[in-house]
Formats: C-alpha cells, structure tokens, sequence
C-alpha cells in the first residue's frame, strides 16, 4: 500500500462514489483489459465470482461435468458446485505442480466421446463442456498442448488465472488463451482490493453479458426490471480505486517477486533435500508465492512460524476433502498426495526486507544443519 490507494480512496469518499457504480470501476477493468492483452475485461466482488460467472457463461448447468486440476485452491473447485456440475481432477505433475496434461489426455482419449459437437463421459454419459485449467502458484502449464486437446473434443477452456497476474506463456499472458479468465485481488495475491476479481475475455458479446449478470440481471436503466436470474458479484468503485493505485505499482511488485525467488534459490541451492517448482523455457511466471519441496515440510514449518515467519503447507489435494471425495479422480500413484505432503510457501511479501529474507533462509538451514 504505498501507492495512490489512500489518496483515490479519498476521492471516492469525498465524491460519495463508494458503491457499484464510480469512474474507478471502469478505470480498473480498462487497465487490466490492458495488461492481460484482451480487449475486455469486467470487475466482479472476487476470484471465485468471477469463476462462477464463466462457467454460467459456458452454459454449464447441472449434471454437468468439468475437468479441473486436483491441487488447486477449493474456490476452483466451488465455482464448478455453485452450478451443479461436479468436477473430474486430474493428478498433479510431480515437477511443475501444474494438472498432469499426459493423464488429461489418456482420460480423453479412453474414457470420453463425441456426441453432436460435444464431449461426454463414457461411462456416466454426463455432458463435460468446459476445461479448467489453474495457474498454479503463477506457473503456467503447456497451454499449446491444453488447447490443443481441448479444441479436439470440443471442451471451452476457462482460465483460473487468479495467480498468474503478470505471468506469461511464450509472451502471452494469461487469461487470455481460453474462452474467458479471471484473476483474483484478494488480500493475498500479487495485488489486492481486500477483496475482488476480474473476468477478462477476447469476446464483447460475453464481457457484456457478465456486465448483466454481475449487475442483477437489471434490464432497464429506471424500472426494477431484470429478465434472467443475476448476481450481485460487482466490485465496488472504493475497491476499484485501490485496484487502479496497485495495478499502478504491479510491474514494481513483479520484479520484487523475481529478487525474492532469486534469493531463495542462490540461498537454499544444495541445501538438504530442498526443491522448487520447475518451469519450462516458454514460462515467465510472476512467482507469486515461492514454494519449497522437501521431505522435512513439517520441521521447516515449525521451525519458521515458532520465528514469526509466517510459513503454510500445501493445499490439501481436492480429492482428500469430504465434499469432493466421491468424484472422478484421475490419478498417477497420487502425486498430489506427495506434493501436499513435501511442499510449503515461505515469506515473499513484496514489501519483505532483505536482511528479512536472510533470516528466514537462515532458519530454513537450520533444520538441515541438526
């Protein structure tokens, strides 16, 4: 927050343009319409709203079936609920933590078919219309490869590139391969408005539609008139205007990601057993939350938070959660389970000092050294 954020917050509150409707909103989606690449872009309430949106968008109902990566973040995974589909998870690479693309296309080719332009799975016989990759922790899977096979069975690809902002495949960024995509500014991620979301997209006619349905399906500017069931999933013009001060300073927060991990690996290189995410030559990923693989995950955890620095496990691998643990899962010895189990986010805030960033490699060595 050392940006703009106060001074066109101020102005929101000066104006009394607080809500859903203020220059800042529009300003804000402009800008990231901008910097993904796509012409259009449209602000909602979060990551996960943005999500659901486009899967709405997709025309995905229920009973229907949507692939997705098993080791995601769950809203991924919400969104596909919210609609009363239910996911297929795919299995993780072992190496660049991305959905397994060798098993996608094994589980296409033997367990999928064609039915009048559109994918269904064999054995339930359950229409499976949209592909959802994740840009895990800002890498970037091979989206030649993605495309490819999702162009081959007629499945619509929806970007979760809530992480990726600022990353990029073969100079390309993110959310801009798939049919829509969406980022996420939560309190968290590489830039924030506490809260909100973006679908970006290359098609007016969808970016004005999820205008509509962000917006309560409202229909005409005076009368309470609505003609489809809507949303309230828009972003307010105070959060916008503290998005327009971040994305303002997000090539700076970028390359502050960049020195973090650099540090990291110059630091932790043969230290122990110790590993990070591997990324191909046509990737150039926003590290937005570097990520350490070793076998002592829960020493190097203790040791780090008992210090005060704020360290976390791994997501727990969709499947191993309740509500998910009776759907299809495609697996390669459960790969997932072995990143969960070895993998864990260390401190990378871009404001963290360096002598702040010494420290915590200093305690990470510790756990090697004894």
């Amino acid at each position: 927050m050392g940006g703009n954020e106060l001074k066109y917050v101020t102005e929101c509150i000066e104006t009394g343009w607080v809500s859903s409707v203020g220059s800042y909103v529009d300003k804000f989606e402009q800008m990231s319409a901008e910097f993904a690449g796509t012409p259009y872009a449209v602000a909602t309430s979060s990551g996960t709203t943005a999500l659901h949106i486009c899967l709405v968008l997709a025309g995905v109902t229920h009973d229907d079936m949507v692939i997705a990566p098993n080791i995601t973040f769950i809203a991924t995974l919400n969104s596909i609920k919210y609609t009363g589909a239910s996911p297929i998870l795919i299995d993780t690479d072992e190496k660049n933590w991305q959905m397994d693309l060798n098993l996608l296309e094994h589980f296409l080719k033997e367990e999928t078919e064609q039915q009048n332009g559109a994918c269904y799975h064999k054995k339930s016989g359950r229409r499976i219309p949209v592909l959802m990759p994740v840009h895990v922790l800002g890498n970037v899977v091979d989206m030649d490869r993605l495309m490819a096979l999702a162009q081959q069975h007629n499945l619509v690809v929806i970007e979760d590139s809530t992480e990726s902002l600022g990353s990029y495949y073969k100079g390309k960024h993110t959310g801009g391969f798939g049919l829509m995509g969406t980022f996420s500014y939560n309190g968290n991620k590489i830039i924030t408005t506490g809260g909100g979301g973006m679908i970006v997209t290359h098609d007016a006619a969808l970016a004005k539609k999820a205008k509509h349905l962000t917006t309560q399906a409202k229909s005409d500017p005076f009368e309470y008139m609505h003609d489809e069931i809507g949303y309230n999933y828009r972003l307010v013009n105070v959060a916008a205007a503290m998005g327009v001060a971040q994305m303002e300073q997000l090539p700076g927060f970028i390359n502050r990601k960049k020195e973090i991990i650099g540090f990291y690996k110059k630091e932790l290189e043969g230290v122990g057993d110790i590993s990070f995410q591997e990324v191909s030559e046509e990737v150039n990923p926003n590290w937005w939350l570097p990520t350490i693989m070793t076998t002592k995950q829960k020493e190097v955890l203790k040791v780090l938070n008992d210090n005060k620095m704020q360290s976390r496990p791994f997501w727990v691998p969709m499947n191993q959660l309740p509500m998910f643990k009776d759907d299809i899962y495609i697996q390669n010895n459960d790969r997932s389970d072995f990143v969960y189990r070895h993998c864990l986010s260390i401190p990378c805030s871009t404001n963290i000092t360096d002598a702040e960033l010494q420290g915590v490699a200093g305690k990470i060595k510790s756990v090697f050294q004894s």
